[in-house]
């Protein structure tokens, strides 16, 4: 089932999620939904709280294109990241790389509006997936941005948080004009 998906300013988007303590039908139901919302939506990914859910469970699907990395582990372990796409994450935990990079995001909670964000190149992350067993996957570009960009939203962070001073300042006016239409539609 397609969900509706929050929207900026929503409070619970800033809200720090909770744990999940077992993998449930229903837990599994509300992923299987998140997917869906997701494809519809055209995104790559979607975490919990922006379809109102205050859980630490996100998505995402980078199999479109396969290109987007120059490494893949799981467990430790080359793997074809295509295989492994859609994921479905539970409490997550991120280990960023040193280097950076700056690259464009946009945000499902945000229709519109996109902006040059600063992350980790290479990420390290460890969750627990739907039969409950512990994964560590490895990797960087376009899925270490995903996997950095849904973990901020289990912890109450968003994408425009992390964009400069400078970059903040010439988006207040378009954000004030894109949540205007927002209302508009609802």
């Amino acid at each position: 089932m397609v969900l509706p998906i929050v929207r900026h300013p929503e409070p619970i988007l800033r809200a720090k999620c909770r744990p999940v303590t077992q993998v449930t039908p229903e837990i599994r139901q509300l992923a299987a939904d998140m997917l869906e919302t997701m494809r519809e939506a055209n995104g790559i990914g979607l975490a919990a709280p922006q379809i109102a859910q205050d859980v630490q469970l996100a998505v995402i699907d980078c199999a479109h294109n396969p290109d987007s990395i120059s490494y893949f582990k799981v467990n430790g372990q080359p793997a074809e990241m295509v295989k492994h796409m859609p994921v479905v994450f539970l409490n997550p935990q991120l280990q960023l790389g040193n280097a950076k990079e700056t690259g464009e995001e946009g945000c499902l909670s945000f229709p519109g509006l996109r902006g040059d964000i600063r992350r980790s190149e290479a990420i390290t992350v460890t969750f627990m997936n739907l039969k409950g067993e512990t994964e560590t996957w490895e990797t960087d570009g376009l899925l270490a941005r995903a996997f950095q960009h849904e973990i901020d939203h289990l912890n109450g962070v968003l994408f425009i948080d992390r964009m400069s001073a400078a970059a903040k300042v010439g988006l207040k006016r378009k954000l004030a004009r894109l949540m205007a239409e927002w209302e508009e539609e609802d």
